[in-house]
């Protein structure tokens, strides 16, 4: 009889202990049951027979997790506050048998892709800078070429019979990117998402298992595929902030390619026309300046509140009567952030959370986008009776329905999460935009996420004094970061111009064509007070009953204080104090060394503290 520690699959619990004849190998998926249900589970090691009575395992799968996996696994757990059964629970464990030879039989019949790339001198030196480092940065303009130097890149790993993991933030960008892959490397491509059917799933991953992909692409649950023989991992738009985790583990999917990169000593890319500041200082970069398109872009900025003004209205006329295409950016989705009473001032907040809730005038509703709360919208003020009730802050919907009225005989389209829902929508939408059959294209973060609209003439770029303004250290990149982006997607055939709503001009215009003097200015900004000088940690605490998670922050903090290597920045109530009907808490926590974080907090760690490393949220 031998005896096992196991991890239940994306279980809080912690390791349990198992019974099992014959001997088990570590990393073998088993079931097992735990007060009568069936569970998924990983051997993590052998043991010594426990003084206590122990169950015996109900069965041995197909499939195993390798040893590099576990190690990944465990340091998630570790640096990210999570247990290993969640940690292992990100991963698609590897299938055994007849499947490992047929990877071995495709590694050696790894065939000549017949290349179509042509690299210019500038994008040669590029890929020879990126192959001569472990993890380097790519830091080139739009337009400049950086998916021809990935490609390039893949295309050799693939002639050598290695597989390559490209990450990209978002589902919204694979259409386009997985089309663009497939044209040039054909059947060699597999591209994964959370949309895919349980059919192209398990199609998917056949050729994961077979060995028959050389190229997997995705959002961050891509790299955490079964991949043999991995050469190398990309990560496009390295800045952007889909690649960390809203739920435990609460991991940033950049950071976890460049760990993976040293446990499996293979190259790492990081690639970014607007690369955070962290991966600026950390990583050696290459610059690529200019682009492709020879054509010029005019800065044009309005001193105004967030409004579709008469100058932007005049601009988007001028744009349609030519038989051109505009882009609209807002950051806000729905008709309106915040629904007020004129007369006494009375918001609209959801009874579940502690924030003002969004107008959707298509379905005539009130909705929360923290918790999806949903009401009828009120034709009179609940407090006053008045029938005087204003909105703030412009939305995608209401800019939509605003610009179809001005110009009945234009084509509007709304491009945002509520509208495009579905990777098959995004993709129509596209087509519709590229084929000119859309005149104006209105949309928050989507727009900017690296699609390629050829015709762009005119962006407007309203809500960035609204984000430059954020309780956030990073405000001022992410605010230049969307307004670059947004300004990259026009004057890729013809001259375009970007229009700016905004009464930080001097910032902006400054730093919107120099985006390297910004990072070095912003270097300045942030040492010895922010990352990538110093190592923040957020720890939240939520409950119903209000008090007890204030007392369970008191007591933390009380433990935290005698650590004299960790800062105190501050705690008390969230910006945000109640969601889902939990009242919320915060400690947030500054160092030197995450090490000395990990060690104060897995020292006086309170129950219902929920552990965030490297935080992208302050809200």
């Amino acid at each position: 009889m031998y005896f096992y520690e196991v991890a239940i699959l994306s279980s809080p619990l912690s390791l349990l202990t198992y019974n099992y004849d014959p001997l088990l190998e570590i990393g073998a998926a088993v079931e097992i049951a735990v007060k009568n249900k069936n569970y998924k589970a990983v051997i993590i090691s052998t043991c010594q027979k426990p003084e206590f009575k122990t169950s015996e395992i109900l069965g041995v799968g197909e499939f195993y997790y390798s040893d590099k996996q576990i190690k990944l696994a465990q340091f998630i757990a570790t640096y990210y506050f999570s247990s290993l059964g969640e940690a292992l629970g990100l991963m698609v464990p590897y299938l055994r048998a007849k499947i490992s030879v047929l990877c071995q039989q495709n590694k050696v019949n790894a065939t000549k892709v017949v290349s179509t790339i042509n690299l210019s001198q500038k994008q040669n030196e590029a890929l020879f800078f990126l192959q001569q480092h472990k993890t380097s940065l790519l830091f080139g303009d739009t337009g400049s070429g950086k998916t021809e130097i990935y490609m390039k890149y893949f295309e050799q790993m693939s002639e050598s019979g290695n597989r390559s993991i490209f990450l990209m933030p978002e589902i919204s960008l694979t259409p386009q990117m997985g089309k663009r892959l497939e044209e040039h490397f054909g059947d060699k491509v597999v591209m994964w998402h959370s949309k895919l059917t349980p059919l192209q799933k398990k199609k998917a991953l056949t050729k994961i298992y077979d060995g028959s992909a050389y190229i997997i692409a995705g959002p961050r649950s891509a790299l955490f595929l079964p991949v043999k023989d991995l050469g190398l991992i990309v990560v496009d738009e390295e800045h952007d902030d889909s690649y960390k985790s809203s739920s435990r583990p609460r991991y940033n999917a950049r950071d976890i390619a460049i760990y993976m990169g040293k446990l499996y000593d293979i190259p790492v890319v990081l690639g970014s026309a607007t690369p955070s500041l962290n991966s600026f200082v950390k990583f050696p970069h290459v610059r690529l300046k200019g682009g492709h398109f020879s054509s010029q872009k005019e800065f044009i900025y309005e001193r105004s509140a967030e409004n579709l003004s008469p100058m932007i209205l005049q601009n988007l006329k001028n744009t349609i009567d030519a038989k051109e295409q505009s882009i609209v950016f807002l950051p806000t989705r729905a008709n309106f952030k915040y629904l007020i009473c004129g007369d006494c001032g009375h918001t609209y907040e959801c009874v579940f959370c502690s924030i003002g809730m969004s107008i959707h005038q298509k379905s005539h509703a009130l909705k929360c986008h923290y918790c999806n709360f949903t009401q009828a919208i009120p034709q009179v003020c609940s407090a006053c009776g008045s029938s005087n009730l204003t909105s703030s802050r412009l939305g995608t919907a209401e800019a939509t329905k605003n610009i179809s009225e001005t110009f009945p005989e234009a084509k509007i389209e709304q491009f945002d999460r509520d509208v495009i829902t579905t990777a098959n929508k995004l993709k129509k939408a596209l087509k519709r935009f590229n084929d000119e059959e859309i005149d104006v294209l209105v949309g928050t973060q989507m727009l900017s996420k690296g699609h390629d609209y050829h015709g762009v003439t005119l962006a407007v770029v309203l809500g960035m004094d609204n984000m430059l303004n954020m309780s956030d250290y990073r405000s001022r990149e992410k605010a230049l970061s969307s307004l670059i982006q947004v300004a990259g997607r026009s004057g890729r055939a013809k001259n375009a111009k970007v229009l700016v709503q905004s009464f930080n001009e001097e910032f902006f215009s400054t730093f919107v064509e120099n985006y390297e003097e910004f990072l070095k200015d912003e270097m300045e900004y942030r040492k010895e007070l922010y990352p990538p000088y110093k190592k923040l940690c957020r720890v939240l605490f939520s409950h119903k009953n209000g008090l007890k998670a204030k007392n369970e922050m008191i007591h933390m903090q009380e433990k935290l204080v005698k650590f004299s290597n960790i800062e105190i920045v501050g705690y008390g109530k969230c910006a945000i104090e109640r969601v889902a009907d939990k009242y919320r808490f915060e400690i947030l926590l500054r160092s030197d060394k995450s090490t000395d974080l990990i060690k104060a907090i897995s020292t006086c760690r309170a129950d219902l503290a929920e552990v965030d490393m490297d935080p992208i949220e302050f809200g």
